[in-house]
């Protein structure tokens, strides 16, 4: 894979660990249709790639991202074009396809209605001390089609959720940290350094194991204890025959960081 800095979507490797920009500073990088198709296509190139573990979404410019350029997404959505195409990874996990590896999110400044989403989509999350949260499609005429309803919900109860979304009032850094919506507040110009810290230690775990991680937690969510709980012993019995227990199991004896291959 070659290092892209241009462009509105950027890419970037770092080891094992995928960088994606977001660059559109002069509009606060709010997402136009071609931007979205292309931030679609950066998480699809991800999870295609074997060599790639863990990703980090950031944003240039002072702040993350000012939403969905509206004078420019709304004639598509209008025409009943799909925000995200079923072939693509979708960052919204509503519409396309699901990813399966470890997403991290670095955010600053303003971040608002489909950053949130995408945010909320992700696994872990770095906020500036400087970020500022507004979910305003209540004072749009519209509602947040991009999951907020649900994983605000989720993330920080019905009360808190519903405090926000129904008045589209800004949410400090702390107050999301309150509310779980960020698991860590750091510095601003911290974000994007902590964030690839964390990336590089999920990144040199198992990665089979991360992904069941993931994919055990997130059918506990979308499908219920029952089917989470059912799913457990099996891929446990799965996971203990592959090269990377074994690895596990000898790194442990031989106290030393395990070198896993995804095998």
């Amino acid at each position: 894979m070659t290092d892209s800095i241009q462009g509105n979507i950027t890419r970037e490797v770092q080891g094992s660990v995928f960088l994606i920009g977001i660059n559109r500073p002069e509009k606060r990088n709010a997402f136009s249709w071609s931007m979205l198709a292309d931030f679609c296509k950066a998480y699809t190139e991800y999870e295609e790639n074997p060599d790639l573990r863990c990703a980090v979404v950031f944003a240039h410019g002072d702040h993350f991202t000012a939403g969905l350029d509206l004078a420019d997404v709304a004639p598509h959505i209008a025409a009943g074009e799909n925000l995200i195409p079923r072939s693509v990874v979708d960052p919204l996990a509503l519409y396309g396809k699901s990813r399966s590896k470890p997403l991290l999110f670095a955010v600053k400044g303003y971040c608002m209605t489909i950053g949130i989403e995408c945010m909320l989509a992700a696994d872990i999350v770095i906020a500036a001390s400087n970020s500022r949260f507004l979910q305003i499609e209540i004072k749009r005429g519209i509602f947040p089609f991009g999951g907020a309803t649900i994983r605000m919900v989720q993330a920080a109860g019905w009360g808190n959720a519903m405090r926000y979304l129904l008045t589209g009032d800004e949410i400090s850094a702390g107050e999301a940290y309150r509310m779980g919506l960020v698991q860590e507040v750091v510095e601003p110009g911290r974000e994007l350094t902590r964030a690839i810290e964390i990336a590089k230690t999920v990144a040199a775990q198992a990665p089979l194991g991360v992904q069941a991680t993931i994919a055990s937690a997130r059918t506990a969510i979308e499908q219920g204890f029952g089917a989470a709980a059912a799913g457990l012993m099996p891929k446990a019995n799965e996971l203990i025959k592959t090269e990377d227990a074994k690895e596990g199991l000898q790194s442990m004896l031989e106290r030393r960081p395990g070198n896993f291959k995804g095998r």
